[in-house]
């Protein structure tokens, strides 16, 4: 499956993929991290789905990326896999989840990823990439931001924030925030039935109302 779309990967990250599926499913039965319907396609539904970010963003080396709201760690996780040279901040307020997250990191070596346990707003260092899945309507999560992206004057983000979403509303969504952003449907990449109402909001400049 990972093959197909990204061709270029390297045997030690196919290993780590399938290696994160396994070590995901054991994990879920310790503690419910995803749901259990999605338990048996996690490689689609988690890995697969933060991987489509990697079709719009090559997150440079030493880029420094906030997963807000990381849950088990999707996004961030498969990510880090696959930029092996970016540094990786995986933010969660639910301290259970971010055990997973650490310990998931250890098993599969990734040295490039720091998991903690907390609220967005105590975080205190400033980043060049945001993402985020399905964590709040974007009025309420750019306000969490605010001194934490790096941005010119104009709010021109360094690199960018990147929402993963579903559903029809999204418009609407920036519409409320008053903010730009484009929307981006995850079947441009992939052909699964899983992503047909899937979307990625892509926001590379802040309206003044977030600065």
């Amino acid at each position: 499956m990972y093959q197909n779309y990204f061709p270029a990967l390297s045997d030690d990250q196919l290993n780590k993929f399938h290696r994160m599926e396994k070590l995901y499913r054991e994990w879920n039965d310790k503690i419910n991290v995803i749901s259990r319907k999605d338990a048996d396609n996690i490689a689609e539904r988690h890995i697969l789905h933060g991987l489509s970010l990697a079709k719009l963003v090559d997150f440079e080396p030493g880029a420094r990326v906030l997963d807000l709201g990381t849950g088990g760690g999707f996004p961030g996780i498969p990510l880090a896999v696959m930029f092996p040279e970016t540094k990786f901040y995986l933010v969660d307020s639910i301290a259970k989840k971010i055990t997973v997250v650490q310990e998931v990191a250890k098993a599969l070596e990734l040295d490039n990823v720091e998991a903690i346990a907390c609220r967005v707003e105590q975080v205190e260092d400033k980043f060049d990439y945001v993402v985020s899945r399905a964590v709040a309507r974007v009025a309420k999560l750019l306000p969490w931001l605010r001194g934490k992206v790096k941005k010119d004057s104009h709010g021109v983000i360094t690199g960018g924030i990147y929402l993963l979403k579903g559903g029809d509303a999204l418009q609407e969504e920036l519409d409320e925030a008053r903010q730009a952003g484009e929307i981006i449907p995850i079947p441009n990449f992939y052909k699964e039935e899983f992503f047909e109402t899937k979307k990625i909001v892509k926001i590379t400049q802040l309206s003044r109302y977030y600065f």
